[in-house]
């Protein structure tokens, strides 16, 4: 993704959030195969905007390479909840897990 399609998706799922009445948002960057620092701050002004209109947001599948080189370049996302896989991040969403991945007891949703 250019700089234009983030701020284009930045803008459309913001906007989709109050729509839809959204209360959770999972970004998925698996596809990705790098994350410059546009794109992480982008990320995390989505994940604050998403907070202010009421959603959580989790970003999920940070490729191994992508975190690498985003701790080497001194990029992270900030306080926004990261997961391994969409998987994970739905339990986070549906409080079975605390952020770190860590089961806080009882069964997943749909699992």
């Amino acid at each position: 993704m250019d700089d234009d399609q983030l701020v284009r998706f930045q803008r459309d799922l913001v906007q989709q959030i109050g729509q839809h009445r959204a209360r959770g948002v999972i970004i998925d960057v698996a596809a990705l195969d790098v994350l410059d620092s546009f794109g992480s701050y982008t990320l995390r002004n989505i994940a604050e905007m998403a907070r202010l209109r009421g959603a959580k947001t989790v970003i999920v599948g940070i490729q191994p390479d992508v975190a690498i080189a985003m701790v080497r370049l001194g990029l992270g996302t900030g306080t926004v909840t990261t997961a391994l896989d969409l998987e994970e991040g739905l339990a986070y969403l549906n409080g079975t897990l605390d952020g770190r991945g860590t089961p806080r007891g009882g069964d997943l949703v749909g699992g």
